[in-house]
């Protein structure tokens, strides 16, 4: 019997091919589909696994390939594993160490569950391009890391309950960092005073609900992309620090519920990008700034439960994107028919209460059509309540209390006609 005839393969031009040369296509053949749908890399499944024992709830098998499970993504080449998000899954417990073996790490989402405890040992250590992590909405205790990736742009750990005091050397490797919010914790001690030589790009610096005390330091001047500034509900004390007036980029500066004494200062004016201004339940005194018309986009102003003094200003009427309006609770007066609420044609909610206003009630005010709840309780207004507030379609709290109004009989005539109408507060007028 005669042997098989050797297996050959011909080109366009019919040239036989050694052997050796078919066996090297035959093993490219077999190799090809694994080169081109290659597996995640096996010491990334394997942390992924030994991650997801510690919770039920995570539906990961290790018969598929681990860039196709849920909350996983892996590089263009489909093999290193690049992202874990996963919120919102009820995950409940600790956060396991084996995290830390997925090197090539650029994205962590574990927000809005249930896990505690503190953070594993050394968690941050191994990663090298991790840029984004966010652990919000959890119950996570412990300081903050020693130390942090410099690769970090964006860093979340609101709303858990980390604690101890911020470590300067903490921060100082984080140049490139873009958002830094750990508000919601019970954080101690100072403010890192170099935070902003430290990481200038900042746009969103978010310090509020927590147990930070001391003054806040001079420097912020220094995040010259800062955009959102907040300290509100701590223990700080002293003045606001005028350096920050110099932020242009800001839109929203918010230290309310502190210790802040001393007087909001003129240059705050130089603040033309603001939005929201929130200053409420502190200490701060003297006059609301003459030249506050100048931050015309301003939409939200609260400087309630303070000890300011004075008139308004006149400028004040120039924010003509002003939504809220809240200055309660200070000690501010002068007639309001003085000032010409006309331009406030956006206006929704104003609160003006427990001050020293006096003369009637202004009827320009009574033309911003958007107003939905108006407070003027514990002043020295008088005069009648002007049948105009039924021309405020959606007015739905209304208080004039503790005034010398002397209407009531057309008042309320006029005030029970009023559709929207859900809270009428009269009380302490009417004498004689």
């Amino acid at each position: 019997m005669l042997p098989p005839k050797p297996l050959l393969f011909h080109s366009s031009s019919t040239t036989q091919h050694h052997p050796s040369f078919v066996g090297f296509l035959i093993i490219l053949i077999l190799l090809f589909p694994t080169l081109t749908n290659a597996d995640c890399h096996h010491e990334d499944q394997d942390s992924l696994l030994s991650f997801a024992t510690n919770f039920s709830n995570l539906n990961w098998s290790a018969a598929i390939d681990c860039c196709s499970w849920g909350g996983i993504s892996c590089d263009d080449k489909g093999y290193r594993v690049v992202g874990l998000s996963i919120p919102e899954r009820g995950l409940r417990g600790a956060i396991p160490s084996s995290l830390q073996n997925l090197s090539s790490l650029s994205f962590l989402n574990l927000s809005h569950n249930f896990l505690t405890g503190p953070l594993p040992d050394g968690l941050f250590s191994s990663f090298k391009n991790l840029h984004t992590v966010d652990l919000s909405y959890n119950r996570l205790s412990g300081g903050l890391p020693d130390t942090l990736p410099s690769t970090l742009r964006f860093l979340n750990f609101s709303s858990n309950q980390f604690n101890g005091i911020i470590q300067t050397a903490s921060l100082q490797s984080l140049q490139s960092l873009i958002t830094l919010n750990i508000s919601n914790n019970s954080f101690t001690g100072s403010i890192p005073p170099s935070i902003c030589s430290t990481s200038p790009a900042l746009v969103i610096l978010d310090f509020s609900l927590n147990d930070f005390s001391g003054d806040i330091p001079q420097g912020f001047g220094a995040c010259s992309k800062l955009e959102v500034f907040s300290l509100g509900f701590n223990s700080l004390t002293g003045k606001i620090p005028t350096d920050i007036n110099g932020v242009l980029s800001l839109r929203q500066l918010s230290l309310p519920g502190n210790f802040l004494m001393g007087e909001i200062s003129e240059s705050i004016a130089n603040l033309t990008n603001l939005r929201s201004l929130v200053m409420f339940g502190n200490m701060l005194s003297g006059s609301i700034p003459r030249n506050i018309g100048k931050l015309s986009l301003l939409e939200k102003l609260e400087l309630h439960i303070n000890r300011f003094n004075g008139t308004l200003p006149l400028s004040l009427m120039n924010c003509t994107k002003l939504k809220l309006l809240n200055l309660r609770v200070n000690s501010l007066g002068g007639r309001l028919s003085d000032l010409d609420f006309s331009n406030l044609s956006q206006l929704s909610i104003v609160d003006l209460g427990e001050n020293q206003f006096s003369g009637v009630l202004p009827k320009t005010l009574l033309s911003c059509r958007s107003l939905t709840a108006i407070r003027m309780a514990t002043n020295k207004l008088e005069g009648e309540i002007p049948p105009d507030i039924l021309e405020l379609p959606s007015l739905s709290f209304l208080s004039l209390s503790n005034n010398t109004f002397k209407n009531i009989t057309q008042a309320l005539n006029t005030l029970s006609s009023h559709k929207k109408l859900t809270t009428l507060i009269l009380s302490l007028n009417f004498y004689q």
